[in-house]
């Protein structure tokens, strides 16, 4: 039984180390939540690439939502200007989708893309501002009126 329990909790680590998003990615730079907050002060374009129902519970005001999964595609136009800084996003350390994107981003030519590593639960910890998907306000007004 003892083996069986050390067999699983080494294969569960296994498994977390392996979704691990890496530290770094070629051509971007990496920033902490302290810098990804002074580019948001600054302008630059943050873009969200987690599903539609984590958008919905929050993300980084003035944010643009391009699920990864479906929408991020939409990047690789040559109408969107190269030149603008991109501050690309998921949940955390743990999540690989924004690595990909910014490996994504790099290679479409962007020239100014930022890597937030730490992701939307670094920025909520630090209380930086935020915005909810009103989706379930609107919901709950229409079911008080009927």
């Amino acid at each position: 039984m003892r083996i069986l329990l050390l067999c699983l909790l080494v294969g569960s680590s296994t498994v977390l180390q392996a979704n691990e998003a890496p530290a770094e990615i070629d051509g971007a730079m990496t920033v902490n939540v302290y810098q990804a907050k002074r580019l948001h002060e600054l302008g630059a374009v943050f873009i969200d690439v987690r599903d539609g129902q984590q958008w919905a519970w929050g993300h980084v005001e003035g944010a643009v939502h391009l699920n990864l999964a479906h929408d991020f595609l939409g990047l690789a136009s040559p109408s969107w200007p190269r030149n603008m800084p991109l501050v690309v996003y998921c949940d955390s350390e743990v999540c690989p989708a924004s690595a990909e994107a910014v490996r994504m981003a790099v290679e479409w030519g962007y020239e100014h893309v930022f890597y937030f590593r730490q992701g939307y639960f670094a920025w909520m910890l630090h209380d930086f501002p935020q915005e909810k998907d009103n989706f379930g306000q609107i919901t709950t007004l229409n079911a008080q009126a009927h």
